[in-house]
């Protein structure tokens, strides 16, 4: 960690979420951060997932995980005691554990149910950190984990698998943003929408891609994911993919990913890891 200095930029918190498991979620957020932090940017991955996904994909052991996000929300732990060091310089994780799996009923009798994580996060404990992003991984389900991701955050980044009820899926999704956004947190917005698990071989693929853009429009990321096994292989290694294999397709996608994701913050001249 840093030491903290005055002045200090608050940090953009994203939410990853999509209430459909299998769609590229924690993929994204792991290896998303790691484009970022490869970047130069300081990132926190907050885990919010029972699976502990993207804490296993970073290499955090379950028995290294002694205190988790489950602690954060529910007992009240130190952040600093939570966050832990990745493999990746610049990166780095509040694991979580099973135990999140009773947080769902255990926060429903809480008074600040849907805050626990804003009250964290925005509270100026991170500041040590000097963070430039926060990406939350939420479960895959819109229950009151991931009602607290989006109340904290600034903005939701949607990993949309291009299947045929993609749409269909998404229109839960946006409702739920919008009714946060009316009750808890009016700053609320779309990051936007990143097509994942794409198969250029499918034409199923292009007319899902199509219908999404010609809802959505600028809000879907001109990069795409495709569907690729280096993606599919890494977490097995404990690894991001863009450790694993850097040249892969997948990795290269989400080096531009981050490049985009950059540019529409307006960061114009930020460093990439590749020639676009």
């Amino acid at each position: 960690m840093s030491d903290a200095s005055k002045g200090r930029h608050r940090p953009k918190i994203i939410a990853i979420a999509n209430q459909k498991g299998g769609v590229g979620k924690t993929t994204t957020a792991i290896n998303l951060g790691t484009a970022l932090a490869a970047v130069e940017k300081r990132v926190l991955l907050i885990d919010l997932d029972p699976q502990g996904n993207a804490s296993t994909g970073l290499g955090i052991d379950a028995d290294k995980r002694e205190i988790s996000t489950y602690d954060l929300l529910l007992a009240d732990a130190n952040i600093e005691d939570v966050v832990c060091e990745t493999q990746v310089p610049g990166l780095f994780i509040a694991p979580a554990t099973t135990d999140l799996s009773s947080a769902d009923v255990e926060l429903a009798a809480n008074e600040s149910r849907a805050t626990r994580l804003r009250n964290i996060v925005r509270a100026g404990v991170l500041d040590p950190f000097d963070l430039d992003y926060v990406l939350i991984d939420c479960p895959p389900s819109l229950n009151l984990l991931t009602v607290n991701a989006m109340v904290a955050s600034d903005s939701v980044l949607v990993p949309l698998q291009a299947e045929f009820f993609a749409l269909e899926g998404l229109s839960q999704l946006m409702l739920s943003i919008r009714e946060v956004r009316q009750t808890a947190n009016r700053d609320l917005r779309i990051e936007g929408v990143v097509l994942t698990m794409f198969d250029t071989r499918n034409n199923l693929s292009r007319q899902v891609e199509l219908d999404v853009r010609e809802n959505l429009g600028d809000l879907v990321y001109q990069t795409i994911v495709p569907r690729n096994v280096r993606l599919s292989e890494a977490p097995s290694f404990a690894m991001p993919a863009l450790l694993y294999d850097h040249t892969s397709k997948g990795s290269i996608a989400y080096q531009k990913l981050a490049a985009e994701m950059l540019r529409r913050h307006g960061e114009k001249s930020a460093k990439v890891l590749i020639d676009e």
